[in-house]
């Protein structure tokens, strides 16, 4: 699991802002593995610990985490029902959904109701480490097994749905976005083969170099699909992407 997407390596430093994790999981045991693994490591401390998605709601609320640690299946309120109450909430809070790895029916529900990544429960140390502080940077994070069965589960849904549309102001989609599907309506061209990019894993200065643009105009288009595609970080954008055929 050493490939990730828009990955970032633990900081170092004295300077370092501290990232104050919640840990939500039924089994007591693998609470007290991931607090072992990422307590005092590169900022990072462990503030709560919660059963269940009920409990965890009730944490967060008081504790107000910047990352949460969740369990996807939990009794009495999972980690699913509880990560749509926080986006209903509009909470702040950064989630990584931990997963056996048996929950391909909820990966896109999960990161649809607002999750930043998604963390194997046998994960070593230095990917929950890295998981967690990408969370907090507001940076998605997933092993290739997990993108892997991400990209064909959106890929199985799309196709329907996807709106073709004409290339915006930046004229037709280039031959690099008529390869998949038209930009959709509203869209332009260049913002689309942008998106498609985003699709396939590629980071900022990635992207800028494959399209020969600076980074800071990569963020400028980016802030744009965000708007326009409805969508809230780079992983939503992804399945959005992958939903209308890009």
């Amino acid at each position: 699991m050493d490939a990730m997407v828009n990955s970032a390596e633990p900081g170092h430093g004295p300077d370092q802002a501290r990232v104050r994790v919640l840990l939500v999981d039924d089994e007591a045991l693998m609470r007290a593995g991931l607090r072992l693994m990422i307590d005092g490591t590169h900022g990072i401390e462990v503030i709560g610990e919660a059963a269940d998605g009920a409990a965890g709601l009730e944490q967060i609320r008081a504790l107000s985490p910047d990352v949460v640690l969740m369990d996807i299946r939990m009794p009495r309120m999972t980690g699913l029902d509880a990560l749509r109450a926080l986006q209903d909430e509009a909470a702040e809070t950064r989630v990584v959904m931990l997963t056996a790895f048996d929950t391909d029916d909820f990966l896109l529900e999960a990161l649809r109701a607002g999750a930043v990544s998604f963390l194997l429960k046998d994960s070593p140390p230095e990917e929950v480490v890295r998981a967690v502080l990408d969370a907090a940077a507001q940076r998605p994070r997933f092993s290739p097994e997990v993108l892997s069965r991400l990209v064909r589960l959106a890929a199985d849904g799309a196709g329907t749905g996807a709106a073709a549309g004409s290339g915006g102001a930046d004229g037709p989609a280039s031959a690099a976005a008529e390869a998949g599907s038209p930009a959709p309506e509203g869209v332009t061209g260049r913002e689309w083969e942008v998106a498609r990019l985003v699709a396939e894993g590629l980071a900022n200065p990635e992207i800028g170099e494959r399209l020969f643009m600076s980074v800071a105009t990569v963020k400028t288009h980016l802030g744009r699909l965000y708007h326009k595609l409805q969508v809230t970080n780079r992983v939503q954008l992804a399945i959005r992407v992958l939903e209308l055929g890009g």
